[in-house]
């Protein structure tokens, strides 16, 4: 069902849905090694999909944790709101990363720990990219990270005109293989 939902999306919307199947939990295993659970109180989640990861973020956080997840295609905001929609402190959004800045004001968060991202950055337009990329910098401060996983290394100059500081780990157990991209800021 996932996968067969993750093709039609793919061939629908390949600039928006950067991969034809979901990821492998192995992958989402590896997202989530750099998170502190106990001590994260925000949680963002950019272009969850179906919610591989946001299933590992739910597994792993402390209950008082504030998980938004932010859904641009309809098709899977259904979804995760309807997989989702009892769990406690879950804010589930269909819109774009672009706009977090709103979000995050409309449910009164006044800092983000982690940024979890699925965001295809290799096919997004520059313009859209930066902006998410320039807004995540802002609300993770120096203290947050943002952790996103891609197919190439082809962003990594992206990333590192946001963050000064990135550790990459290639995850061979996926279909197909990917890059997990830890990024954060030191002063």
């Amino acid at each position: 069902m996932k996968a067969t939902l993750f093709v039609r999306e793919f061939l629908l919307n390949p600039r928006t849905i950067g991969a034809i199947l979901p990821s492998s939990d192995y992958l989402a295993e590896k997202m989530m090694a750099s998170v502190c659970f106990e001590q994260a109180k925000y949680i963002i989640e950019y272009g969850p999909g179906t919610g591989v990861f946001t299933d590992k973020i739910l597994r792993y956080r402390h209950p008082d944790t504030v998980v938004m997840i932010i859904e641009h295609n309809r098709e899977f905001f259904c979804i995760l709101n309807e997989k989702y929609q009892d769990e406690k402190n879950v804010i589930i959004i269909n819109g774009s990363a672009e706009h977090i800045e709103t979000y995050v004001k409309e449910h009164n968060i006044p800092f983000v720990d982690y940024i979890i991202s699925g965001l295809p950055f290799a096919s997004l337009p520059l313009h859209v990219s930066n902006a998410i990329l320039n807004k995540a910098r802002y609300l993770l401060g120096v203290k947050g990270k943002f952790i996103t996983f891609q197919y190439t290394q082809t962003k990594v100059r992206l990333f590192t005109q946001f963050f000064n500081q990135m550790t990459v780990e290639r995850v061979y157990r996926n279909l197909p293989p990917a890059f997990v991209f830890s990024c954060y800021n030191e002063k």
